[in-house]
This record gives C-alpha cells, structure tokens and sequence, in this order.
C-alpha cells in the first residue's frame, strides 16, 4: 500500500473518535469549509509552499472551536505529508512532538493518534516489528477507550505488514477485523472482503479468490466501491489466463504498486524471466526511494547540526559526536554502493546470468535486512541522545549526561565494529597465503582472550581454559588473524550461552603435526540441518542476536589463508556447540 492510500484510512480511523467539540454546529461555516478544502487540495498536490500554511490556519481554526480530536487529526495529516514527500525524519520529529503533547495534556484518549503514526514511520522505513508492536499498542488502546468502530483499519495496517511473512496470520486478521467491523462499523465490510480476496490469490487459493471476486461484482453492482477493486480486476484477468491483459492494467492504474504485482502475476504463470525483471525493477525503485529517504534525512541532521552549532558552541564534543553519525552514514553507503556495483560487473554470460542474479539478489535483500536492523538501533540511540542533547529544554544532570555519552560511545562502536567486520571480510576474501612473520606463545595468546571476553559472559556462566600445550610453546604463525579468529569463536559463545560454561583448549597434535583450539559451550547448540550453513554469509540462527552474521565466514577464510581449517565438530553430543581450529605446526 503506498503513502497516499495511507491518508484515506487515516481519515477514516481518526474521525470517528475522540475528544469532540462542545458543537459540530461549525462544520457548516464557510469559514471553515474554505480553510479545509484549501488545505485537501494543496494535500492532493503536493504543494509544500501551500500546504503547511493551510493546515496551520485550520489548525488554528479549531482549537478557536475547542475540537481538539479534529485539530490532532491535523497534525497526523501534517506527518502524513511528511512521509508522502519523503521528509522522513521531518515526520519522526513531528510525531515525536506529538506524542509529547498529547502526554502532557494528559489527553490519554488521543494518546493512540501519535503510536499510529509512529507505526507508520517505522513500516515506511523497514522495521516491520516495531511497526506492528505500534498498530497493536493502537488496538489495545481503542478496546480500552471503546472505540470499536475505528479499528478494523489498524488490524488493516498489521495485515500489510504480516502478509509477505506470515499469510495465515494475516487471514487471522482480516477475520478479526471483518468480526469487529460487521458489529460497529458495516460500512467498512465491503473493503475487508475484497482484501480477503486478494490475500487468498497471493495463497494459490484459487477457489476462495473466486468466491472473493464474485462478491466483490456483487457489491459493484450495488453501487459499492473498494480501494482494492482495481487489483481484484488485475487477478481475475490473470486467472482466466489473460495474463498480458493483466500486466496492461497493473501498468495503467497501479501506480508504484505496479512492478510488485506484475511480477507476481508472472511468477503465478510460471514467466520467470520476466518475472524476475519486474522484480528487479521493484527493487531499482525501491533502492531509488530509499537513497531518497537517506538523503533527505541526512539533510535533517545536517541542518540540525547547524542549529545546533548556533545555540551550544561551547558543545563541541557533542558537534563531534553528530559528524561521527554523518561520516558513519557516508561509509554505510559507500559499502552498499560497493556491493552494489562489485555485483553487476561481475555478472556473466547471459546463459548464467539468471541465476546468478538470484543468488546474488538474494544474498543483497538479507544484507541490508542485517544492515537495516543492525544499524538503524544504534543510529537511532545516537540520534535520539543527540535530539535530547540539542533541545533547549532539556537540562540534564551530570550522571545523565555521563550515561548518555556512554551509550552514544557504545552505539558507535557498535557500528564501528559492523563497518569494520564488512571492510575486514572484503580484505581478506580474495587475499592469498597470510605470512608467518611472528612467534607467538599461544598460551599466552589465549589467556589474555579469556581475560577479554569474562565482562562478555551471562551471570552464572563460566569460562575455563584447558591449557594441554607443552611448556613455553610457540608457534610461528600470524598473531593477529589467530587472535582474530579466536575471538569470534569466543564472542558467539558468549552470546548463545545463558548458563553452565564456555572452555577454551589447546593441544598439539600428531599425523598431521597440528596445533588445535577448540571452544565449546553449553549454549543452545546448532541443529544438525543447519550446520551445512553456518559458514555462509549473513547466516544468524537466532535473528535477535546482535551481528551481521559474518563473524564465521570471516574466521574460515582467515584460517584458509593461515593453511587451516575452522569446523563445527558433528561429533560433538552437547550441549551447546563445539568448534575446532586447525594450524599446521611448521
């Protein structure tokens, strides 16, 4: 669903609840018919320059009337604007505000109008989780104040989200949300089945759509109308086999939506060439817009900045900390472009190429997912500590201020860490044979990680060294790729172990002359199906895990360039994991 769908399911949610006026008796002044059709049409538009003025002087307007439901519903329109023009963190900042408002007025009935725009913020840059927690926090709030009527377009806006990952979640929903609507609001039931019908095509349930399209004719020709009409009509032409005729309409009437569902209309007729060039052309717009997004709120923060620098001169580490977001932003696309581009120019022969592409489409979609996700929290926390440190007023005390520059310290090394684990994978990937140029006692080596890594350990959890190495052993060997790959195999173990204990041992070993570390924990272990995997790139077992996924793939080339070999031991019984380093020994 595109932004300016959006606004119609607005209208429809925040209208009909609310803080009333003592009287509605001014929605026929033309005063105010003027001031509201001025500002739809500059809406419509797109016109910045017209809009903002219009929707302050009916804002204004109806806080004259005392309609404070009707003057916040106002300021959803102006965020709504926002994420229409791509001013996305224009719209962060105004919802924010908003949600400031409501609280202190304690206007705790309203309080749901700020989360529903939030929701919206957050689905429109890619972070599905937080946007349907959002939606939910918005129907848990209607039950609460009864406002029935309004919810079937929040369990709408949940569907969005939750059909691409979860369709019979989704189809749960849309029940849901037919059951409330039948009950309080029957005018929205027509819209709800029409959906269903959509839902249950993008299923393969062919019959189900049937049913859904000859009652949505049925509904047509009673004079009613749905928002999902046209995509209905699309569908059906594509079931009866019509599917060129299909892809002609979804050219003509659908807008952005238009390359989603053209190549699903090829994929459901088994095209996949030209399948896969309408979904290659979905994400080339859907790149576009998001280098959009970036831009513009990297502007945001620039100007920020500015203001900032204005203000609070004497601030100058906290200037230094917003440059750091800024150069951090930068790399991040610079590594994506790199991506981006080292894919196309290594694409080959025609005859190859499509499945090629594919795989490396697909390997893109689940790096910036990873980068997505792994990113944007801390630049969030940095952003957001920043917002606090640059607001006039605010005065935080001494401990808020240490504790704020910790997490702002923590939040960039973490991103620090990311960017350094990308370029450091890209370095060594296609570099050859590491050299032996230090003599390092491995014992040594290998205590001081543990010393590293004890802070990192869950409470209760323990970390052993095995120290089976003869005395004052060395080895020539490249100190810090072995102390790097070590340290990765220490950090997973301390994320995956919430109890018992991790070792770490050393050993030599004989035919072949080998030196061997091995690391074991009693961690939730690796299922076996999944153990072909873990090696590969952007491959996270548990998505809620801190990382980017590349930490093991990092540590087998490392090992591959040193003439050895990292390997997850199948005969290990458990619980928990064991992995195995391998160095010659000379």
């Amino acid at each position: 669903m595109t932004i300016n769908r959006w606004i119609l399911i607005l209208a429809l949610v925040l209208v009909s609840a609310g803080i009333k006026a003592d009287t509605d008796d001014y929605k026929q002044d033309p005063t105010y018919l003027a001031l509201r059709d001025s500002m739809n049409n500059a809406f419509n538009q797109a016109d910045s320059a017209r809009f903002f003025p219009a929707v302050k002087d009916l804002e204004d307007y109806l806080l004259e009337q005392n309609d404070l439901h009707a003057y916040y519903t106002q300021r959803c329109n102006e965020i709504v604007f926002m994420m229409n023009t791509q001013k996305i963190f224009e719209a962060y900042r105004a919802a924010l505000q908003l949600s400031k408002e409501l609280r202190e007025r304690q206007l705790d009935s309203e309080i749901f109008m700020a989360i529903n725009m939030m929701g919206h913020i957050q689905r429109y840059c890619g972070n599905k989780e937080s946007a349907k927690n959002s939606f939910r926090e918005v129907i848990r709030l209607m039950e609460q104040y009864g406002y029935y009527e309004s919810m079937p377009p929040i369990y709408m806006n949940i569907v969005n989200v939750e059909m691409d990952d979860n369709p019979d979640e989704a189809l749960m929903l849309l029940d849901r949300a037919l059951e409330i609507a039948k009950q309080y609001s029957p005018e929205r039931t027509f819209d709800i089945e029409c959906r269903k019908a959509l839902s249950y095509y993008n299923r393969g349930d062919m019959d189900e759509f049937v049913k859904g399209y000859q009652y949505y004719k049925s509904g047509v020709a009673e004079g009613k109308t749905s928002v999902h009409g046209r995509s209905l009509e699309i569908y059906y032409q594509a079931y009866l086999g019509n599917v060129d005729k299909a892809v002609e309409m979804a050219k003509a009437s659908l807008g952005d939506e238009n390359y989603e569902i053209i190549a699903n209309l090829y994929k459901n007729a088994g095209r996949w060439e030209e399948a896969y060039e309408a979904q290659h052309q979905n994400m080339v717009a859907n790149d576009s817009i998001n280098t959009v997004i970036l831009s513009n709120s990297m502007l945001g923060i620039q100007n920020e900045l500015a203001l900032y620098e204005i203000e609070r001169e004497a601030a100058k580490t906290r200037t230094i900390t917003m440059a750091v977001i800024i150069v951090l932003l930068l790399l991040l696309i610079g590594a994506l472009a790199y991506i981006v581009f080292s894919h196309h120019r290594h694409m080959k022969q025609l005859d190859k190429a499509y499945q090629h592409a594919l795989r490396s489409d697909n390997m893109k979609t689940i790096f910036i997912q990873n980068m997505s996700h792994e990113v944007r929290t801390p630049l969030n926390i940095i952003t957001g500590f920043a917002q606090v440190i640059a607001d006039p007023d605010m005065a935080p005390s001494p401990q808020e201020r240490q504790d704020i520059a910790k997490m702002v310290l923590k939040s960039t090394h973490t991103i620090t860490r990311q960017i350094d684990e990308i370029l450091e994978l890209s370095m060594n990937e296609t570099a050859g044979r590491i050299e032996d140029v230090d003599q390092v006692d491995v014992a040594e080596l290998l205590s001081h990680l543990i010393g590293e890594h004890e802070e990192n350990l869950k409470e209760g959890v323990v970390m052993k060294f095995d120290n089976a190495l003869p005395d004052n052993f060395t080895l020539a060997t490249n100190k810090s790729h072995l102390n790097r790959m070590v340290d990765i195999l220490l950090d997973n173990a301390c994320k995956y172990t919430v109890e018992g204990s991790i070792t770490l041992k050393a050993e030599t070993a004989e035919k072949p002359r080998r030196l061997k570390i091995t690391v074991e924990d009693t961690g939730c272990g690796i299922a076996p199906e999944e153990a072909a995997h873990i090696f590969e790139r952007f491959v996270k077992l548990d998505t809620f895990k801190e990382g980017l996924g590349l930490g093991l793939t990092l540590c087998r080339i490392l090992a591959k360039r040193m003439d050895g070999t990292v390997e997850l031991d199948s005969t290990y019984e458990g619980p928990g994991a064991r992995f195995v380093i391998s160095i010659p020994l000379g």
